[in-house]
């Protein structure tokens, strides 16, 4: 209760003092309030771990933009956004409203001041200043300042559907080059620290070291685990017979390529089997359904409609899956799949695709479908040398909480839930959904 009432202290400080934005909105003042004080837990996000001096931290995800040219972030998160300086200010008392070179030289010096101070306890810090309580953090590897009780872990497995030849699907275009190449260099770093210098020579040993691995991440504290898939290919999984991926793998294991068609009865079996091996450790499985990052992802590949035979499919009803960011601009097909029982999505990344008001509009949709399957998340990132995780967590906070209130008043005007109503599903939103999915 001490480490509550000093983080809300921080957040009602830093909201106060903050330039608060011109708005032409209105969010029921009672509802506001207790969006205001509810302690988030933070479904979605890649925090960096302290580093020492001359340390880089690049396992904050596992297909960083890191390498990737013509980036392009929509307007809220667009170089000149207003956004930022009100998050500086909140967090480090940056005092301007323009981005001038002395100012910003200003604003590293006071960044590393704080970081300075405030030392492994930094991370923990950044979540008190935007009020949230426990952050899942979608790493490779946890790191310093990262701890257990205010960050969990949430690991990747893509990297396990892709365990061929990979050039074909590298030659399509840049941004697959760089993903894939990547997925390679983690396979093989797993591969490696279970004392393997090649894939295992049969499928069954294959299967039974990716279940190994997951066993490993639930002992070291992993409470979930995370496709990026549609970073990489169609969201879209087939039933998959066990001795159709066999065949794949005893032809192809040892170097020569797949056609683009067998590779895929092989990604498409180890899909279903993590989501099942998953669900056997009790771990959910967070599936990236939304627009994405770089200049050649497929939109389409976003669309969680694609994923309705794994979520239909009755061996995986003890799998829980989490649609991260809401399926996004695919909301009413996503709305359509938390109906089912073992289905949940958040809302996050909603800050970098549209502004409140239109995040809004999806965040009704979901609340009026199934509230208690809904989860706040902020995506908070690093996306430049100005802009850290540390702003994205603050601006996910604050714009996440005003979406989840304008779409909540609209529901309270309309005659759809009373006052009460409103203010329970704003807890459950922010909190207490994740809390029941997860066991915290």
């Amino acid at each position: 209760m001490a480490r509550w009432a000093l983080y809300a202290a921080a957040f009602l400080v830093a909201a106060s003092c903050t330039r608060a934005p011109h708005r032409s909105v209105y969010v029921d003042s009672a509802i506001e309030a207790e969006l205001r004080q509810v302690h988030a837990i933070d479904n979605h996000a890649h925090p960096k771990k302290v580093v020492s001096e001359g340390e880089e931290d690049h396992d904050y995800d596992a297909l960083s933009m890191e390498g990737i040219g013509d980036i392009f972030l929509p307007a809220p998160f667009s170089a000149d956004s207003a956004y930022f300086p009100e998050a500086w200010h909140a967090l480090f008392g940056y005092d301007y409203a323009d981005r001038t070179p002395e100012h910003m030289r200003e604003l590293a010096k006071a960044k590393s001041k704080i970081a300075r101070e405030k030392g492994d306890q930094y991370p923990a810090w950044v979540l008190n200043r935007a009020n949230t309580d426990i952050m899942l953090a979608n790493r490779v590897a946890m790191g310093r300042g990262l701890t257990s009780d205010r960050f969990r872990w949430v690991p990747f497995v893509d990297m396990f559907i892709f365990p061929l030849n990979n050039d074909g699907l590298k030659a399509k275009d840049p941004d697959h080059r760089v993903f894939l190449t990547r997925e390679e260099q983690l396979l093989s770093g797993y591969l490696e620290s279970a004392q393997m210098r090649a894939l295992p020579a049969t499928f069954d040993e294959y299967t039974a070291f990716v279940s190994h691995r997951l066993e490993t991440w639930k002992a070291q504290g992993a409470v979930a685990v995370k496709f990026e898939l549609a970073y990489l290919r169609t969201l879209e999984v087939r039933d998959v017979q066990r001795e159709n991926a066999e065949r794949v793998y005893s032809i192809y294991a040892r170097g020569s390529e797949a056609s683009p068609e067998e590779y895929k009865i092989l990604q498409d079996y180890m899909f279903h089997h993590i989501a099942q091996e998953a669900g056997r450790l009790g771990m959910p499985v967070h599936i990236h359904c939304a627009l994405g990052a770089g200049s050649y992802f497929r939109a389409a590949n976003g669309n969680p409609i694609q994923l309705d035979g794994v979520f239909n499919d009755p061996s995986l009803r003890k799998t829980k899956f989490v649609m991260l960011h809401g399926g996004w601009p695919y909301a009413r097909e996503a709305a359509a799949e938390i109906w089912k029982p073992n289905v949940y999505l958040d809302i996050s990344a909603f800050m970098y695709f549209g502004y409140p008001v239109e995040a809004a509009r999806a965040v009704r949709i979901y609340l009026e479908t199934a509230p208690e399957k809904v989860l706040y998340g902020s995506d908070a990132s690093p996306i430049s040398d100005t802009v850290g995780w540390e702003e994205t967590t603050w601006i996910g906070s604050r714009n996440g909480r005003l979406a989840v209130g304008l779409a909540l008043t609209g529901m309270l005007q309309d005659g759809e839930i009373t006052s009460e109503r409103a203010k329970q599903i704003a807890h459950m939103v922010m909190r207490e959904n994740a809390r029941q999915l997860y066991g915290f």
